[in-house]
């Protein structure tokens, strides 16, 4: 059966497009000629999606009116395999610039390199998958790249790219802009298409005087393995098993990189490169053993086109081995390492080398700036290898530059548009000598306004608005001696969903930084002893709990923000800390001050202070306070933080300690609810096992056990006490089982993919391993696909077999205990396996999300049907503030069949229950969505 995808209600005055549009890669369907009327009808709908003002209810102002709002076009995607990373980082900066004195309007180019205007809404799709199946639908399609730079120029004031790779990083999108006199945040194409290429960078530093990585060009198709051994035998190392790095010459974020033994496994891993289509060109490496990781954020702040490169604090990557057994992983910082959580990266900044060696990497970020005509801003990475260099030949000359006293300062790649995501390098490094989010990214824009004379204008009355805006919040707040509200935003813990907990903290705390009736601390539960999935041992005074600094939070996992906290109270740390912090602000201040537009830092030099959990309470308290929690699993969702905060009388979000507790245990959890079925609600059968039990007794009887006692084939498995997703999978047969088992046994971080008797992906484990799992029966769900676009059909449908009637969807409920609101349900398509992974769930990165489902596959009744269902649930419950439900819905008669009630659900940018609260009439975007759940607490209170 193929289903159209109805539209879901982002763009309530966007009608759907009235000619077929296609998203994916050529060849492609010729177009038609549109009628004088189909082009004013495509002409309207075009302003339609420009013009949306949701966020703040604004329409752009007239080019000549005194302090109006600056306009800026937002573009994201590109064809490279980095467009998930990209439209993180579009999502990231739209959060944090946009705002009444500055309009975003927001484009798409999509891997055919077919160029969209969206809607802001739409930059929460979860995936570039999500992403490209709803444009036919949801945007509006340019017949060509370049009437999508005529309307840039006719439409905005300046375009910030953040396409990183493919068409962002190397002049694509700059030539583009050029050509049609549109002014854009960065470098120049020439100079971004002479610094892109990682081969070419190298030469250039190499004459330049730079020491440089000892490297070999391979290019498609002209790979010479002789040539390749010789340049082995050349710089002294093994041809057989010498150590090097294989990675693409025009990529970025870690694709495809790898590390290879001699030289034919260096030349079948650059093959590798070939075949995946990431490039044509590869460079393979000297590995520099013994080597440290840095990279480097560096600011424009000249004046006009007079560059002044100014180096923040670089960052030290510390990559540490794993030595799990099923993980035989190369300290290299790949693309896992990078973007999700994983506790073999930490974090320094600034790093831990001597002064004369960061003055030598601060001294040759800015001299590459200049020398490669950078603008506006670029971040460097490079090496530090301390003495003796023994990776690099003897032959180096000891006079060029990145020779130190200490070893040897290495610089190996350019990134023209730095990743943007809320943890990044740029925020990390800017938050440390005073700028927040929104400071560093408005700077940003505001430099590369004044180098452009047509801006002058508009930067000056963009500028005039801002002030005045300023002028007026202080008003208000001065006379009428207005305090701030305080809230404390709590995540972390030591449960599996730990580091999810500091995604969605960190995330909900950032969205709340913007309202300026907040005063907001974000807070660190630290782990108690160790790390474990129960608490019997638990006590309030056992428990630490950590006020953060701003720069502190913005971390990958919870064990570096917890190590960052000790490094930032040691004596000689700080001391360095605060010298380097100092002289950076000092030769900022000295050149911003010559800007009329600059405003200041915002960001003040703060440390982190420990509480024990009952000393954080009386402050929070003390401080009449609100807690937003956002610690998943553990004490945070069984109740023990809620029956404390409530004891004290501190209004907090979410359910309270009853309705927490019964939701934590699945079991109790369907016996809570068993009583419904005659409304349409019901529950799975559910076997409790210990975790000893399967480590000691037979798993064929037990296996056996199972299929009798849940009467089914095939059983799916979860820890009775963890979320997320952790844990979670599909067994067929004893030997799945036993897999199961032997990653328990062996406390292993995950399942790899395709090790179970069904083709799957990686399953993420607790660790430690859970005291007891559940098992219930596997419910078989109707597969849903996307079909692929045949040449004469430009549109995508979606493939539904209809041979099962139940789906699994997930509904956040929001509202007042007993009046609970569902969202619109949301399906997600999965891209592999049967069991929702953690990056499906939480991380840009897979997954179709339809919200709410199609109307071809459930109908408006069974759908309401759903939502009457699931309010039912919640209030059953006694739910309250707001919690996620995950359960299976029959499409027919829209019954529920539950699956668990999460308290404290996933709250990360991607998560569903931003999509779900967009679809809301009218859309509430991610910041007023967690206004209004803290805003629910403090009702609750009163």
């Amino acid at each position: 059966m193929l289903l159209s995808f109805a539209q879901p209600r982002l763009l309530p005055r966007l009608p759907s497009p009235a000619t077929a549009t296609a998203t994916t890669a050529r060849p492609r369907a010729p177009r038609r000629a549109l009628s004088s009327a189909a082009k004013t009808a495509a002409a309207g709908r075009l302003r339609a999606v420009v013009s949306e003002r949701a966020v703040e209810g604004m329409a752009p102002a007239a080019a000549g009116q005194e302090g109006r709002p600056l306009r800026v076009g937002l573009v994201c995607g590109g064809p490279s395999a980095e467009r998930g990373i990209s439209l993180n980082s579009a999502r990231s900066v739209l959060d944090h610039i946009q705002g009444e004195d500055l309009l975003v309007s927001c484009y798409y180019i999509d891997c055919g390199m077919n160029a969209f205007a969206i809607s802001p809404a739409q930059l929460y799709s979860n995936t570039p998958s999500d992403f490209d199946f709803k444009l036919e639908s949801l945007a509006q399609e340019f017949s060509t790249l370049s009437e999508f730079a005529e309307h840039l120029a006719a439409n905005v004031d300046i375009v910030f790219p953040v396409i990183h790779g493919k068409f962002g990083e190397d002049g694509g999108i700059q030539e583009l802009l050029e050509k049609a006199n549109v002014p854009f945040v960065g470098t120049p194409s020439n100079e971004c298409l002479r610094a892109f290429d990682k081969h070419n960078a190298s030469l250039e530093l190499d004459a330049q005087g730079f020491l440089t990585v000892p490297n070999f060009l391979v290019e498609k198709d002209k790979l010479a393995t002789s040539e390749l051994e010789e340049w082995f035998r050349s710089i002294n190392l093994n041809k057989e098993n010498g150590k090097v790095i294989v990675k693409p010459t025009r990529a970025g974020s870690s694709i495809g990189v790898v590390v290879a033994y001699g030289a034919n496994e260096a030349a079948e891993k650059a093959e590798g490169i070939f075949s995946e289509g990431i490039d044509n060109k590869v460079i393979i490496e000297v590995f520099l053993e013994g080597g440290c990781e840095f990279t480097a954020i560096v600011l424009d702040v000249g004046t006009a086109n007079n560059s002044e490169p100014i180096v923040l604090l670089p960052t030290e990557v510390e990559l540490q081995s794993s030595i799990s057994s099923d993980i035989q992983e190369d300290t290299i910082f790949n693309y896992r390492r990078k973007y999700l959580p994983t506790q073999q990266v930490a974090y320094h900044t600034p790093p831990r080398f001597p002064a004369e060696v960061i003055d030598c990497i601060r001294k040759g970020v800015s001299l590459l700036f200049r020398h490669f005509g950078l603008r506006d801003f670029a971040r460097i990475d490079g090496w530090f290898l301390p003495s003796p260099a023994t990776s690099l030949p003897s032959s180096e000359n000891g006079v060029k530059f990145g020779n130190t006293e200490y070893g040897a300062v290495l610089f190996t790649d350019i990134n023209l548009i730095s990743g943007m995501e809320q943890t990044s390098f740029l925020f990390q490094q800017a938050s440390k000598v005073g700028f927040s989010h929104s400071r560093i990214l408005r700077t940003i824009v505001q430099h590369a306004c004044s180098r452009f004379p047509s801006l002058v204008t508009s930067n000056n009355a963009w500028t005039a608005l801002s002030r005045k805006m300023q002028s007026a919040k202080q008003a208000l707040i001065i006379p009428n001696g207005t305090c701030k509200q305080k809230a404390f935003v709590i995540f972390g813990g030591d449960t599996s969903e730990r580091q999810v907990s500091l995604m969605s903290g960190t995330n909900v705390w950032l969205n709340l930084q913007g309202f300026d009736d907040l005063d907001v601390t974000p807070c660190l539960l630290a782990p108690s002893n160790g790390y474990s999935s129960h608490n019997e041992d638990f006590s309030e005074s056992s428990r630490d709990v950590w006020t953060l600094p701003y720069s502190l939070v913005l971390r990958h996992t919870t064990e570096e923000v917890h190590a960052a906290c000790f490094e930032a109270i040691e004596p000689e740390r700080v001391e360095i800390t605060s010298r380097l912090r100092n002289q950076v602000m000092k030769e900022l201040e000295r050149a911003l001050s010559k800007q009329d537009w600059f405003a200041g830092f915002d960001i003040t030099d703060e440390q982190p202070i420990k509480y024990s959990l009952q000393q954080w309470i009386d402050y929070v308290k003390e401080a009449k306070a609100v807690v937003f929690i956002a610690v998943h699993g553990g004490i945070g969702e069984d109740g023990t933080i809620q029956s404390l905060l409530e004891s004290a009388g501190v209004p907090y979000t979410g359910p309270g300690p009853i309705a927490s507790r019964t939701c934590m245990d699945k079991v109790a959890t369907s016996l809570a609810v068993d009583h419904l079925a005659s409304y349409g609600i019901h529950t799975i059968p559910k076997d409790v096992r210990a975790r000893e039990e399967l480590l000691k007794s037979s798993l064929v009887d037990i296996w056996n056990d199972l299929k009798a006692k849940l009467q089914t084939e095939t059983v799916c498995v979860k820890p009775a006490r963890d979320g997320c997703s952790t844990g979670v999978a599909r067994l067929r047969c004893p030997e799945d089982l036993e897999v199961y088992a032997n990653a328990l046994r062996g406390t292993l971080p995950r399942l790899p993919a395709n090790c179970l008797s069904k083709a799957h992906g990686v399953i993420e484990m607790p660790v430690p391993p859970p005291e007891s799992l559940i098992f219930e029966p596997f419910i078989e769900t109707d597969e849903i696909i996307i079909s692929n676009k045949s040449w004469n059909d430009s549109t995508r449908h979606l493939v539904w077999k209809g041979e099962n009637e139940w789906l699994e969807v997930t509904v956040g409920v929001v509202g007042k205990r007993g009046e609970m609101h569902s969202l619109n349900p949301s399906i997600t398509v999965k891209e592999s396996g049967d069991i929702l992974s953690l990056e499906e769930k939480f991380q840009g990165g897979t997954g179709i999300n339809l919200t709410p489902p199609p109307a071809t596959i459930m109908s408006e009744d069974a759908l309401q049907k759903c939502k009457s269902c699931i309010e039912m649930t919640a209030n059953t419950l006694g739910l309250e503030g707001f919690s996620r439900i995950d359960a299976f819905v029959n499409v027919h008669s829209g019954e529920v069949l539950l699956i668990e009630v999460n308290t404290v659900p996933g709250m990360t940018p991607s998560t569903v229950l931003i999509h779900q609260a967009l679809t809301e009439e009218p859309p509430i975007y991610p910041h007023k969505f967690f206004r209004t759940l803290l805003d629910l607490a403090f009702a609750r209170a009163g």
